[in-house]
């Protein structure tokens, strides 16, 4: 009989040490997580509201960007801000009214007709990201049907 009152002590004592070891907040914590909600309860709260994603993107819209962001680019490393510029803000028009944007777009290509560099590799780098942009609008144009088909 005294070896389990003396048991009882020593086992009291030890929960009593590691309760104060980790503190009562960290126990409270974990006899928390111990007990499961029931399944009512869940039933009763609101539900989680969805995160709303913007549509994606026509891969032909894509490489439209694309297109526009290489060659806003380069223009703009080779000091034409103005035409950086408005290859960018049509780009970004296409977001909220994509066939205005094309036309924007289409509106910069043609100005950039113009623009003539003494270097001849850079001149054969600025028609070549000419080139894809232009096809890139057309092929777009013609998906949405803003242009008659070129016939065959």
């Amino acid at each position: 009989m005294l070896d389990g009152v003396v048991a009882a002590i020593v086992v009291l004592l030890l929960a009593t040490g590691v309760l104060v070891m980790l503190g009562p907040r960290n126990v409270a914590r974990r006899i928390r997580s111990v007990r499961r909600p029931s399944k009512v309860a869940a039933l009763f709260e609101p539900p989680r509201p969805r995160e709303v994603m913007p549509p994606a993107l026509n891969p032909k819209t894509q490489r439209v960007l694309l297109a526009a962001a290489r060659l806003a680019t380069w223009m703009r490393a080779h000091g034409h801000e103005d035409v950086s510029r408005e290859i960018r803000n049509a780009a970004a028009r296409m977001a909220g009214n994509e066939p205005a944007g094309l036309y924007a777009l289409q509106t910069t290509l043609r100005r950039i007709r113009i623009v003539n560099i003494s270097d001849s590799a850079a001149q054969e780098r600025l028609q070549a990201l000419v080139g894809e942009l232009r096809t890139a609008v057309q092929d777009r144009f013609e998906q949405l049907e803003l242009l008659p088909f070129r016939k065959s």
